[in-house]
């Protein structure tokens, strides 16, 4: 378990990398090119999609970070995780909860994203 935990760690990292570049490497080594991310807001497939994804949501969200919201929970080649995004320290104004499936090679193949709290008008 401490493989995929340290990949989610990874994970929630890209989404806090606001230098493009470092985002994209880093987006390459821990999610698969044919992954898939979906969640009710988009539907986007490999590194490019997610990186495009990211880099709206920081847009919208400037200033706030990811943060695991408790342990991941893992078996087999599936990982769940709840997520938090916020001032650093503070009160998180979104909370999410995803799994993500895990391919032979440690890369994410596949998340699937819920939104358990947004501030009104997201």
């Amino acid at each position: 378990m401490d493989t995929k935990n340290d990949l989610v760690e990874r994970y929630i990292a890209a989404w806090n990398e606001t230098d493009a570049g470092k985002r994209k490497q880093l987006l390459t080594e821990v999610f698969a090119a044919t992954g898939t991310y979906t969640d009710p807001l988009v539907d986007v497939q490999g590194p490019e999609g997610l990186d495009a994804t990211i880099a709206a949501v920081q847009g919208q969200f400037g200033g706030l970070v990811f943060s695991l919201g408790g342990t991941v929970d893992a078996h087999h080649n599936v990982a769940r995780f709840t997520w938090h995004l916020g001032p650093e320290g503070g009160e998180p104004v979104v909370i999410g909860f995803d799994v993500a499936v895990v391919d032979d090679d440690g890369r994410i193949s596949q998340i699937v994203g819920f939104l358990d709290k947004v501030p009104a008008g997201a």
